[in-house]
């Protein structure tokens, strides 16, 4: 039987200038983006360039005033300095790019079954407002766009980065066709969490055990629980220890332990899944890098045993 497509989106190629030393590890993208292909993890052929979400995507989750200032007047400086990175039109492009690559990643995983977007996961991102780097919340943003096109009905979002996503949380808080999970640091960002539908909180400098054994108590039944038509698996990587935003202790080994118990009981569920590429702050970013690839090697994994 022919392996299906592992259809990837990248939107590196939208340029973003940074002051000199910001934290923000815009050199990632494009370092990963080679190596997913260097490494036959995507076939050149199945990676795709992200172009500018449509306004009208935005606004089917976030409020219009805020798409209007954030694309074409300018955000103020409150805002500003609640997003983290200095407004441009460079901001905007990208970051509509990369909400476009979440979008088109999750349409591609319900045909095929996997799908990824090497960008994206912006879950800090509220209806009216950005936060923490995340002008648009591409998760919510894609779950609009599905919904309205018919391709979904009940999607979970898994969420592993190390922060509460909880942009995503607020928007869906009381919709109960989504289930959110966030698996988190206690004492991490946000120091005020929202309500998602599970959140589990883990303490500073938690293990690979501890993390997995957090997970499989968790994970499995939500994933029965409700039953969703499809997975978002936000596959952020700062929980990594020695990450600079991360606080927890998870070793690269656990990272793709975790990354193989959420694509292996989608599989069993015979659930689509879509991956966001989310957080990684190491110092060296190398080991950020690494464990980004190591997702996707648990995706193209999960990509050959889903055969057509």
């Amino acid at each position: 039987m022919t392996p299906r497509p592992l259809h990837t989106w990248t939107s590196d190629h939208f340029g973003l200038e940074l002051p000199e030393h910001h934290p923000f590890p815009i050199a990632k993208y494009p370092e990963l983006r080679a190596r997913v292909v260097a490494e036959g993890l995507v076939d050149a052929a199945d990676l795709h360039r992200s172009e500018p979400a449509p306004l009208e995507w935005l606004r089917l989750a976030h409020d219009a005033d805020y798409v209007e200032a954030a694309t074409a007047r300018g955000i103020d400086a409150d805002a500003e300095r609640r997003l983290g990175l200095p407004w441009s039109a460079s901001l905007v492009a990208r970051a509509r790019a990369a909400t476009y690559g979440t979008v088109m990643a999750a349409r591609a995983a319900c045909e095929h079954g996997v799908a990824g977007n090497l960008a994206g996961g912006s879950h800090h991102a509220f209806r009216d407002r950005g936060e923490a780097y995340c002008l648009f919340n591409d998760i919510a943003v894609a779950i609009a766009v599905l919904r309205r096109e018919g391709l979904v009905e009940r999607p979970l979002v898994v969420d592993l980065d190390v922060h509460q996503g909880n942009g995503t949380a607020a928007m869906f808080q009381d919709d109960d066709r989504v289930f959110t999970l966030s698996l988190h640091g206690a004492g991490n960002y946000p120091a005020r969490k929202e309500r998602s539908t599970l959140d589990v909180a883990l303490d500073d400098d938690s293990d690979d055990a501890t993390y997995l054994a957090t997970l499989d108590r968790h994970w499995p039944a939500a994933l029965e629980r409700h039953a969703p038509d499809l997975v978002i698996y936000q596959a952020g990587v700062d929980a990594l220890a020695g990450d600079r935003f991360g606080r927890l202790a998870l070793t690269a080994d656990g990272l793709a332990a975790r990354d193989r118990r959420v694509l292996d009981a989608c599989e069993r569920a015979h659930v689509p899944v879509v991956v966001t590429l989310g957080g990684g702050y190491s110092r060296p970013l190398a080991a950020s890098i690494d464990a980004h690839l190591g997702v996707w090697r648990a995706l193209r994994e999960a990509r050959d045993r889903r055969r057509q």
